[in-house]
This record gives structure tokens, sequence and C-alpha cells, in this order.
């Protein structure tokens, strides 16, 4: 086999003999260097490694499918009792909410609160400049059922917000009904003396009396006629044995000529309560108590207080 080799430069050419068996060789090497290449591929992926796509391989894709299937069922089946079960306690929250309100009608009637001041069938008034430039929360939209309940759980909060108000003003006029002064400071006996001026008993002479003075059987109870603290329980001149209470609002009485104590500084007593025994101690003539009023320190006329239902 020749093989002529041409120079463009020159103008000349060159042959150059090859044996005849290195062409042959050449010739096979590029028939069967590519035919081997095939064949040892063939045999590598069908015998060496198992096949991209088989019987098995499909088999364990459906099993996985069919896992996932099954999964997805059961994460259903979670979601829909889930569902239900919130779908119940909103009912319930809903049945709780109407109770709350009747509830707060019916303390606002009770209690003699104009229901202008407390309405429970609307929600209170808000308000505030929007916060431009934060849109962190608006990326996700919440189901209507998770709205549902956040909306009525924030309903529940303020009623039971209102409603604790309320208790606190019908709290606050109980203590005030209960600290005002109504009633006479005993349960059995007579007014001897008024209020005013008068003929002093032992000197004969005009005097002012700053108290009332009812007479009674020796050992009656003598009351409170009001709610308070005893501030002084024990003997001062001219009273003799003598009980304090300070009601609040500026409001003191006091009990005079008492026989035994009841009570003790320092004790909370309530309208009607005991404090002590009618008696005769102290610049007194007879059994009887001396009941004065004094608000902000001066005395006043008890009478009013004394016909007031207690």
């Amino acid at each position: 086999m020749n093989i002529i080799i041409l120079n463009p430069r020159r103008g000349g050419s060159r042959t150059l003999h090859l044996p005849r068996w290195l062409g042959w060789a050449g010739a096979l090497m590029l028939v069967v260097l590519p035919v081997s290449v095939g064949i040892g591929a063939y045999y590598i992926s069908h015998y060496i490694h198992q096949p991209l796509f088989s019987a098995d391989v499909a088999q364990r894709w459906h099993d996985d499918v069919r896992g996932q299937q099954e999964q997805l069922f059961v994460l259903q089946r979670e979601a829909d009792e889930e569902v239900r079960a919130l779908t119940l306690r909103l009912a319930d929250m809903q049945a709780r909410l109407l109770r709350l309100d009747a509830l707060g009608e019916r303390l606002l009637d009770v209690a003699g609160i104009r229901a202008d001041e407390f309405d429970f069938s609307s929600a209170p008034a808000l308000g505030g400049p929007e916060a431009l430039g934060d849109t962190s929360d608006l990326a996700y939209a919440p189901p209507a059922f998770v709205d549902a309940l956040g909306e009525l759980a924030a309903t529940l909060e303020r009623r039971e917000e209102q409603l604790n108000i309320l208790e606190g003003l019908m709290n606050n006029r109980r203590q005030e009904r209960e600290a005002s002064l109504s009633g006479r400071p005993v349960q059995r006996g007579w007014l001897s003396s008024r209020f005013g001026r008068r003929t002093d008993p032992f000197s004969g002479r005009l005097a002012q009396h700053k108290g009332v003075d009812f007479a009674g059987k020796e050992g009656t109870d003598v009351v409170a006629t009001g709610a308070g603290v005893v501030t002084f329980s024990g003997e001062r001149w001219g009273y003799g044995n003598m009980v304090e209470i300070n009601h609040g609002n500026g409001l003191t009485t006091r009990y005079g000529h008492l026989r035994d104590f009841l009570v003790s500084t320092g004790d909370i007593v309530r309208a009607g309560e005991p404090v002590a025994t009618l008696g005769s101690t102290g610049r007194s003539t007879g059994p009887h108590v001396h009941y004065e009023v004094l608000r902000h320190g001066q005395h006043i006329n008890p009478e009013p207080f004394l016909h007031r239902p207690r």
C-alpha cells in the first residue's frame, strides 16, 4: 500500500510504501474496536448492573406510591377530625358568648347602669395609623375557620373584660351603699334627746348637743349604722365607753356611754352588726347610747340618716 504526500510550497510530492498487512490491521482496528466496546457495554449493563427500568423497579415505585397514598388518606382523615372538633369548639364558644351577652344585659338591668355605657352587641371602637411597609404577615392567608375562631376568641376576651369592669362597678356601688349611713344605732329603744341646743342635764345651762340619744334597756345591742373600720374602742372622757367607726368618704360615727364592747380597734364591721351593748358609763343620767355623725371632722345632724331604710 502506497501513501502519496504532496508539498504545495515546493510543488513536489513524496510516496511512502507501507506493507499490505498494516492497512488490513488498521481497517480491522476501526471495525473491531467499536464492536468490542458496544458488546462490552451491553454485557456490563446486562449482567453486572441492574437495568435502569425493570419489573422490580416498577414494583418498588408502585409500592412507594401506594404507601404515600395511604399516608395521605391518614392525614386527610386526621384533618377532617380536627375540623369537626374545631367546628364543635366554635359552636360551644358561640353558645357561651350568647350566655355572656344575656348575663351582661341582665347585670346592667340589676345594677341600674345605662345600656349605652356597656353595649354588649357591638365591638369597641378601635383605630390607629397604618404601619406602612410592614407586610410580613400578608404572605400567608389562614383558613376561614381559623379567622372565625380568632375573632370569636377576641370577642370572648372583650366580653370578659366588660363583665369584670361591670362587676367592679357593682362592687363599688355595693360598698358605697353599705358604707352609707342608715337606720338607728339600736334595734329597740326610743329617741330621748335630739341634735342641737338643749338644757344640759348636769349644769342646767344651754349647751350644744352634738348627737342624738337613744334610751333603752341596759344590755341592748348597739349596732353599726354603716359598714366601716373600727378606729377606736375604749374609754374616753365624757363619752364613757365609746366606739368610733370610719365609714370612708369622710364619714365617721361615734357610739358613747356603752357597757360592753363587742369589737376592737381595727375590726371591720358591716351595717347592722352589733358593736357594743347599751349602758350608762361616762357623763350619763341613765342607760342610753349617745350617737354622733361627723363629716370630715365636723359634727352634723344624724337625724336625716335615721330615716333611711337599711
